[in-house]
């Protein structure tokens, strides 16, 4: 799939991350607190090279660390940025792709790619590319934490979809519903997945329907493990989400020296 289409998606769903959520500053801070948990420094220098519209950065530049986001998505990054600078945080943010990151060599102390992010990337050469950028820019012993879904358990019962999230929008924005549910269509070779992603929204008593499609590679947690140790990583392990209180496996690694 060509890389635009990823950009496509999520520029499309810029506006509307937030109602994903059933409460979206709540998730800031959940996530945030996780993060930091594992970063295990005071003020680090960090990098969010799939930030969205900040849901993580925001999270751990409340926790004072010094963030900079990038996402492949110009409309996200740029959100990003304003919900920042709405909360008197600092984040730079800028359009890149993981997989040509415009920072100098040795420049952060964390990277972080949640959020199932990585599994846009769909052939091992992709994914080597984007894990030796994420190498490149973290000094020696830096840390690295990716998330994605559970995807050992996704590819044993490989799903259609997933159940329908019914969120009420703020009282100031009308207390209203939102729905969001997800369609999987499993390619022939059973790695490979479209998603098409189903937002109802209301509108003047009717439901405005938002459609988007994109796909992913169901990388389990033993490849993507060697493919961060290829790049050159060192003691990669898998964090649960029962131990960390993120919402899903992370691969938690450090760049060797």
């Amino acid at each position: 799939m060509p890389e635009t289409s990823v950009a496509h998606f999520y520029d499309e769903l810029a506006d509307d991350y937030h109602l994903i959520y059933s409460d979206w500053d709540a998730s800031i801070r959940r996530q945030g607190d996780a993060l930091d948990s594992l970063i295990g420094q005071d003020l680090a220098a960090v990098l969010d090279c799939s930030c969205g519209i900040g849901t993580q950065a925001i999270g751990l530049a409340l926790h004072g660390h010094r963030v900079t986001g990038t996402d492949i998505s110009p409309r996200a990054a740029a959100r990003a940025a304003r919900e920042a600078a709405r909360r008197s945080l600092s984040l730079r943010t800028a359009a890149a792709d993981m997989r040509r990151l415009p920072f100098a060599d040795g420049q952060f102390d964390t990277v972080v790619c949640a959020d199932n992010s990585l599994p846009h990337l769909l052939t091992e050469q992709e994914v080597n590319a984007a894990l030796a950028e994420m190498r490149r820019v973290l000094r020696p012993g830096g840390r690295l934490l990716i998330s994605t879904r559970p995807y050992d358990d996704l590819l044993r019962d490989r799903p259609a979809s997933t159940p329908p999230q019914v969120h009420r929008v703020a009282e100031a924005d009308g207390g209203e519903r939102t729905v969001t549910f997800q369609l999987w269509h499993w390619h022939d070779d059973g790695e490979h997945y479209d998603l098409e992603h189903f937002q109802l929204l209301p509108a003047s008593g009717e439901w405005r329907v938002q459609v988007r499609r994109t796909t992913y590679w169901a990388l389990g947690r033993d490849r993507l493990s060697g493919l961060a140790a290829e790049a050159g990583f060192v003691d990669p392990q898998w964090r649960m989400p029962q131990e960390t209180g993120f919402f899903q496996p992370l691969l938690v690694a450090r760049a060797g020296e």
